[in-house]
């Protein structure tokens, strides 16, 4: 009997029931609503893009089944998104629908090899301040696309708006057997159809394909100026994408309680991506706002994500006549629902208790990204700024502790801390110059010189006391520090120290 055998086959049976049927009903009702709601968002996106709604509603079909089996997180939802049509804008103009599958393709392989690579454990250089900053931006920025739904409009919107949000936030005090925004979704579209409303619906967001993806490979000359043209584009998209979805997972990872693997996540959405470029699809990622619908209404398991999926397709395929005659004002209730599950509020009421450098970067961060609508920007400016004032935080860290010995003629310095380059006037400001001793002793036993910066301080203090006429001795350097000195320093003495 092979014990350990049994062992790993009872481990992954007990991992495939937990991630996929932990709550087949709940995961089914879910991915239902989530469905609905891809099915108008896959449009805008791709109209967006400059493409033809059903790029966006193949990718999000294929995307959210894919990355069910093989994305590392669990009930996230990954599909055609905003942020990545953004960037697909100049290509679709300048060459063609036809490059933008092939840049999703090569999308999809820098994915691949960022999650071979591990990438996924980078994300532990994303301080916490930008990650709210970026959820915030995006909660506010789901909020504003709803805008061009609530204006100019007729008032019956704004009564199917209000009557949705009631269904929604009302119902689960009733009963949560069923998920509240597919209650206002259905409630909403019987009204519609019943009173013959005169209302904005989904059918005028754009024409639904009637057939399912076909295999077909990019038509474009396979050469070195295609991949010129498509590699920018990829790189971007590949980046983008990638910082979308492990921030997507990090928050459901908040909101459930349960780890993901980013790098397994990482590979799932480059396979994603791979294969929903040969069915005419452009380049998805995670999406935060999807994602926390599937959870808000109960969705925790791959199930949940698989049911999104197959249930976009469904609808557009087989329920078209209902999808059509959906009414936008109970999809932008939804949304509007996302919105404020979105957005961090806790961020803003914690303010007078977190360090002001957090909330700076934090505000930074959602600001950039609102005015830019560039996510990546947003991010890379955030985590610049935390860096700035982390590197700042620790230089202020230099604690020196003065000890005279021998009848006031030998004075030693015992210095602590991280020494590098903005610790100079900290470390600088240590030491008194123009004290009449006859010898110093600069104890290092607790501090670590980090590079040339730091060298250079301890050369200028050592160089500044000899020019007074007193004799210096360092000591208590680390091995790793003494490496650096003996490779930077320029006085002799200095050099030759050993901290042995």
């Amino acid at each position: 009997m092979n014990i350990p055998n049994l062992n790993v086959r009872s481990l992954n049976l007990r991992a495939l029931k937990r991630e996929w049927l932990v709550n087949p009903k709940a995961d089914l009702l879910s991915g239902a609503v989530v469905g609905l709601a891809l099915i108008p968002e896959a449009i805008a996106f791709s109209i967006i893009a400059g493409v033809d709604p059903k790029v966006g509603l193949y990718a999000s079909f294929i995307i959210a089944v894919i990355t069910s089996f093989l994305g590392g997180r669990p009930g996230s939802i990954s599909a055609a998104t905003g942020a990545m049509a953004l960037l697909m804008v100049d290509l679709v103009k300048e060459h063609g629908l036809q490059y933008l599958l092939a840049a999703t393709f090569l999308t999809g392989i820098f994915q691949v090899i960022f999650g071979v690579l591990q990438l996924g454990r980078q994300m532990k250089f994303v301080p916490r301040a930008v990650m709210i900053g970026y959820i915030n931006a995006l909660a506010v920025l789901i909020f504003m696309a709803q805008l061009p739904q609530l204006t100019n409009v007729p008032p019956m919107v704004y009564v199917l708006t209000v009557l949705s949000l009631g269904i929604i936030y009302i119902l689960p005090r009733f009963t949560k057997a069923v998920p509240s925004p597919l209650v206002a979704l259905a409630v909403m579209t019987i009204a519609a159809i019943a009173l013959r409303l005169d209302v904005p619906t989904v059918g005028d967001m754009g024409e639904l394909p009637t057939t399912p993806p076909l295999f077909a490979l990019p038509q474009v000359p396979f050469n070195l100026e295609t991949l010129n043209i498509i590699l920018p584009y990829s790189l971007t998209l590949a980046i983008v994408g990638l910082l979308a979805s492990f921030l997507t997972a990090s928050l459901v990872d908040d909101l459930t309680d349960t780890p993901s693997d980013k790098n397994q996540e990482a590979k799932g959405q480059g396979i994603a991506n791979m294969v929903t470029a040969f069915f005419g699809g452009m380049a998805g990622c995670g999406m935060i706002g999807q994602s926390v619908i599937n959870v808000q209404s109960g969705g925790r398991g791959r199930l949940s994500s698989l049911a999104a999926g197959i249930f976009l397709l469904g609808a557009i395929l087989f329920l078209q006549d209902w999808v059509r005659q959906m009414p936008m004002a109970a999809l932008v209730a939804v949304m509007i629902m996302v919105s404020i599950g979105t957005f961090r509020w806790s961020s803003f009421t914690n303010i007078p208790r977190v360090p002001r450098s957090e909330v700076v970067v934090m505000l930074t961060t959602m600001f950039v990204i609102i005015f830019t609508r560039n996510f990546a920007l947003g991010v890379a400016t955030g985590i610049v700024m935390s860096t700035v004032f982390f590197s700042r935080k620790i230089a202020e860290l230099v604690l020196v502790d003065r000890v005279m010995l021998e009848e006031g003629t030998h004075r030693v310095y015992k210095v602590s801390g991280q020494i590098f380059f903005l610790s100079r006037d900290e470390f600088m400001a240590s030491f008194n110059f123009s004290e009449l001793v006859e010898q110093v002793t600069i104890d290092l036993s607790h501090a670590h010189l980090w590079d040339q910066g730091a060298v250079e301080m301890l050369d200028k203090a050592v160089q500044k006391f000899r020019r007074q006429g007193i004799e210096v001795n360092v000591v208590g350097l680390n091995e790793a520090s003494t490496t650096l000195l003996n490779r930077l320093a320029t006085d002799e003495e200095l050099i030759s120290n050993d901290p042995s």
